[in-house]
């Protein structure tokens, strides 16, 4: 009978999953369909989506893939109906033994069309098996006497002891190790449980997955009912084990609230103590990986360094270090962005590993505008936080994490060569920076203003992979934000502090929709057309670099209302100039005019060679844009470059470009440290 209930509970288990299974892949399926109908409608997809590899215009009609309790190919239904079948043919040719021998084998075969045939009728089938099954049900509750005793017993022994231990032993030298190996086995189970769910899921994928636990979670209360039910020794055994567990419980409780001096001097020491439960990053499997987790999984060194600005703001500056190299590199981001960007294609796609790979001391800037709001003010509020431009990105967050470049490399060429003599003028190593979008802005204000100065900048070369500061000749969407976010902006300063997604569940949700519009083609090109149209028609893979790692729940980059302001004041004005306080008396107050300072009319002041770099794809920031500085730094003297590659505005540093990173790497040799004895 408990074979005929189990056998009963696995056909309707695995009946429910596949249904609840097909029904979400019916949706999905009807949602890609009817998103390549209107991907088919919309105008210039071709031209938007042709760089993207491995995307198609239609939906895919391929078989499902296997749900995780088909994983090795075959599920326990069809397992149970092959068993049943070799059962069937068994039981005809022979005695009832050896088809339950064959039974008990635990190998899972693929399931033959024989399978799913009705067993043969056999003179031994079905009559004498349920008179055997109520006979063997009888006998157990006849012994039920005998087998309780024996099932209570080693129980009641360790109940005993328990009870010895806790009254005449020292807590102090027998309790605290128990705990402290039972901590011991939640840590080894947290990190199986972290390795065991690794792979990232989409939201589609974590609604499979819940409602395939919920249905497991259900049929396993049906199932331990019914064993309890017919084996009243095992429900015994169960309802001793929970008191046991129960009495165990209280006792750990009260030796750790006696003894929790001990236990936190051992929790200092012993970093098993210390883990915690898995993360919610983890559990609910969003890539939460950080610059340091992926340099050091691809075998590189790292190191922090936490760079503190003139305001306050804490910014984190990462390195992969060479602390003997006489060339370092400093890598900026763009908006949007942070420093996964520059190592986001592997060792060999991604300019930091390539210019490490060349001898070089790499550097990773991460601006402000993170939502974790790292400020010396732990209470610092929204509005006060974000309350900067790019102007603050040129002149506190640059040259502070380039001073601290400066005294670490100093410090480290000491220690290393302690005979070294430095003059005041002059550095004993060179410092280049490759920027991309806005970093190239904030890069070119940061060498003006410190000429304006009279300070030092300490570059030596900037290479400028599609630099902001031009915006006059954009598409007509962005003409029509700039107008619209101008007009509003007097309104909406009072509202908005920052464009970002301020709490963990919605950031999380959106790393999980880049997932889904990825396994999705027709979906995730419908999206991918729709974020080209409002960024003027650039075919960047936008889709796909929503779904990297530094877009993740515990942390976002996102943009403040005064960088958005100050970009549309750029666009509006056709030049390139800091930012606006809306008033003469207010910019007379910065800096000491009634306007904004022109950076584009002081390009006379840089006195390092440039490299401006353009993408032809680029709808974001236009050839032609990249074109003025180039215009206006030739006039001013400036020792300059000017190159165009085939690249859409995220190519530069998403996408793995062979023909860039040689063209960057042979910017970069051209500066060659003076030796010094």
């Amino acid at each position: 009978m408990q074979r005929f209930v189990d056998s009963a509970l696995a056909v309707s288990k695995e009946s429910m999953k596949t249904v609840s299974y097909e029904y979400v892949q019916i949706i999905v399926r009807y949602v890609n369909g009817v998103s390549a109908l209107l991907l088919s409608l919309l105008p210039g997809k071709t031209s938007i989506l042709e760089g993207m590899q491995g995307w198609e215009l239609r939906p895919a009609f391929s078989g499902p893939r296997f749900p995780r309790w088909m994983e090795n190919g075959v599920s326990s239904f069809n397992e149970f109906i092959h068993h049943l079948s070799i059962d069937s043919d068994d039981s005809s040719s022979s005695d009832d033994t050896s088809g339950e021998q064959d039974l008990d084998k635990n190998i899972c075969h693929s399931p033959s069309p024989r399978g799913f045939m009705l067993p043969r009728a056999s003179p031994f089938s079905r009559r004498h098996r349920n008179k055997i099954t109520w006979i063997a049900l009888i006998i157990s509750w006849v012994l039920i006497p005998m087998k309780l005793f024996l099932a209570v017993l080693p129980y009641l022994f360790s109940f005993l002891f328990l009870w010895k231990v806790g009254s005449h032993s020292d807590s102090n030298t027998l309790r605290v190790p128990h705990v402290s190996s039972l901590k011991k086995m939640q840590a080894l189970r947290d990190q199986f449980i972290r390795r065991a769910t690794d792979r990232r899921r989409g939201v589609v994928e974590d609604i499979q997955l819940g409602l395939e636990i919920f249905i497991e979670s259900i049929f396993d209360v049906f199932h331990k009912a019914a064993v309890y039910f017919f084996s009243p020794v095992d429900a015994v055994k169960a309802m001793c084990g929970w008191f046991s567990s129960r009495y165990m419980s209280r006792q750990d409780m009260a030796v750790v609230s006696n003894h929790s001096t001990v236990m936190s001097r051992m929790g200092d020491s012993d970093p098993a103590l210390m883990e915690g439960s898995p993360s919610f990053a983890n559990l609910m499997n969003s890539d939460a990986r950080t610059c340091q987790d992926v340099i050091t999984e691809l075998g590189y060194p790292y190191e922090a360094i936490k760079v503190i600005t003139d305001d306050g703001y804490i910014l984190l500056l990462e390195r992969i270090p060479r602390h003997d190299a006489r060339k370092a590199l400093f890598l900026q981001h763009g908006i949007l962005d942070s420093s996964m960007g520059w190592i986001s294609n592997g060792i060999v796609g991604s300019p930091a590993f390539a210019a490490y790979d060349q001898g070089y001391d790499v550097y990773l800037g991460n601006v402000r505008g993170l939502v974790s709001r790292e400020h010396v003010n732990k209470g610092i509020s929204s509005w006060d936080y974000w309350r900067y431009s790019i102007n603050e990105h040129g002149t506190k967050d640059i040259p502070a994490m380039i001073q601290k470049i400066h005294e670490t490399k100093m410090s480290e060429l000491k220690r290393c060569n302690p005979d070294i003599e430095v003059e005041s003028d002059d550095q004993p190593y060179k410092l280049c920076a490759v920027t991309h979008s806005l970093g190239g802005a904030a890069l070119l204000m940061y060498v003006i203003t410190r000429r304006i100065e009279e300070k030092d900048h300490r570059l030596s070369r900037l290479v400028l992979l599609s630099p902001a500061g031009f915006h006059g000749d954009s598409g007509i969407v962005f003409n029509l934000v700039e107008h619209t976010f101008m007009l509003v902006a007097p309104i909406l300063a009072h509202f908005v502090p920052a464009f970002y997604i301020p709490t963990r569940f919605f950031r999380m949700l959106v790393n999980k929709l880049a997932r889904d519009l990825n396994n999705n083609p027709a979906l995730g090109g419908l999206v991918q057309t729709l974020m080209s149209y409002v960024v003027g028609g650039d075919s960047s893979n936008w889709v796909g670099v929503l779904g990297l790692s530094h877009y993740n729940m515990n942390d976002m980059p996102g943009v403040s209302f005064r960088v958005a302001l100050h970009l549309a004041q750029m666009q509006r004005s056709g030049r390139f100039i800091m930012f606006n306080y809306g008033s003469p008396s207010a910019n007379m107050k910065i800096y000491g005019t009634p306007e904004p300072v022109d950076l584009g009319s002081r390009y006379d002041l840089i006195d390092i060679p440039v490299d401006l770099v353009a993408g032809r794809k680029d709808k974001v920031i236009r050839p032609s844009m990249v074109r003025k500085h180039h215009e206006l730094m030739k006039e001013a003297g400036v020792d300059v470059s000017y190159d165009e590659f085939e690249y859409a505005h995220l190519d530069f540093t998403f996408s793995h470009r062979e023909e860039l990173l040689g063209y960057v790497m042979s910017r970069l040799l051209d500066v060659c440290p003076r030796n010094r004895s």
